[in-house]
């Protein structure tokens, strides 16, 4: 058992200002006040000396770091998801973009085998296939010569349980309506992304089953007073969650700022994109195959358009609050609540709750990891 105490919990419901919290095992089993729930004989006592006690963090767009592109070699995916933990991810969505079906099954096969024997990184929940069912012509970073019209014998065969659980596509191009009906049947969310969809088309996918939009602002045409377009329609719709890019680069801080108005806690998640070049110094990287060149600020192929980012999720987090003025409980909500409400995963991950797993990190003052548990096993020392 583990028992951290004096820390500011938020649970779905309210604030706590001294709370406690007893891990056994790999789940939350009680949590409150530190008068409701004292420490129990035989628990280690962690004191949190008045930091804040969160669900860890789930990125759902991530296509590497420290290096290594999980395009370019899925193997590394449990490399770089023992590192993510310095920047509180606790779950994440490894990111392949387009590419050919056989990096795909790949990328399914690194999971199906599992971690190596003592891994204790962050939980993959499943890849984020981003493409190859995109439009050419919002292709950003994505190689033209993977981008393809959906392929039923392909798609059908894309399930959680075969270890695809989001799809990003065009909605507009041919044979997407019928691919998305198909993948939401088979528990995949699907993200409207990288289209150049105008306002019906948009609806028309959400009707058939999009309930996501990948990097807002994004590899969609701007939103226009005549023709709202993709940006418009993901706006408008009161139950689409939207992926945002909070680095300051990929969006301007004025649009965040006017989307959070629109969008708020509930329907706002936070996404990296975050590239080989996380975490390392300026020089070359791979994206998908692709060399890209990053200065220290951005990621961008040789004819300059973006590539990915530079981004952590603690960093998103720190950003929205500066950009938005939002308070660290509504900003919390875009990297737990909202992603684990997307995949169906708000029982066990994602809310301090008794029950969920004990998957949990410490911030400071200034939303900095200040430590990590894992499965109920601390991986970040807390820092004091």
């Amino acid at each position: 058992m583990i028992y951290i105490h004096n820390a500011i919990l938020y649970t779905p419901e309210k604030k706590i200002d001294r709370g406690a919290l007893l891990v056994c095992g790999e789940a939350v089993a009680a949590l409150g006040s530190e008068d409701e729930l004292p420490c129990p004989t035989g628990a280690e006592c962690i004191d949190a000396d008045g930091m804040t006690l969160v669900p860890g963090f789930i990125d759902l767009q991530i296509n590497g770091a420290f290096g290594m592109d999980f395009t370019t070699d899925p193997e590394t995916i449990w490399q770089v998801g023992e590192r993510l933990l310095q920047y509180g991810v606790t779950s994440f969505l490894p990111t392949i973009v387009s590419s050919l079906p056989e990096t795909i099954h790949h990328a399914q096969a690194v999971l199906h085998l599992g971690p190596p024997a003592g891994y204790r990184g962050a939980r993959v929940l499943g890849l984020h296939l981003e493409g190859p069912y995109l439009n050419p012509e919002k292709r950003g970073a994505h190689n033209p010569e993977y981008i393809t019209l959906p392929d039923r014998l392909v798609y059908e065969e894309w399930s959680p349980p075969n270890h695809v659980r989001m799809v990003t596509l065009a909605p507009e191009m041919s044979g997407s309506l019928p691919a998305i009906q198909a993948l939401v049947q088979n528990g995949v969310v699907v993200g409207a992304g990288h289209s150049q969809a105008d306002l019906s088309q948009a609806k028309a996918g959400f009707e058939a089953g999009i309930s996501y939009g990948t990097h807002l602002f994004n590899a969609m045409p701007p939103l226009d007073y005549r023709k709202p377009g993709l940006v418009g329609a993901l706006l408008e719709h009161p139950h689409i969650i939207a992926g945002i890019i909070v680095d300051g680069i990929h969006v301007d801080p004025t649009i965040i700022k006017l989307a959070w108005k629109i969008l708020g806690p509930h329907r706002t998640n936070l996404v990296t994109d975050a590239m080989a070049a996380l975490g390392m110094p300026p020089g070359e990287y791979q994206l998908g195959g692709r060399i890209v060149f990053v200065d220290g600020t951005t990621a961008r192929l040789e004819d300059g358009r973006l590539s990915g980012s530079l981004l952590s999720l603690d960093q998103a987090l720190r950003n929205l609050i500066a950009y938005t003025g939002c308070d660290l409980s509504e900003a919390l909500t875009t990297v737990t609540q909202v992603p684990a409400r997307l995949l169906h995963l708000e029982t066990t991950l994602g809310n301090l709750v008794i029950g969920s797993r004990a998957d949990l990190v410490l911030l400071t003052p200034k939303a900095h990891v200040a430590g990590l548990w894992i499965n109920g096993r601390q991986s970040l020392t807390p820092v004091h």
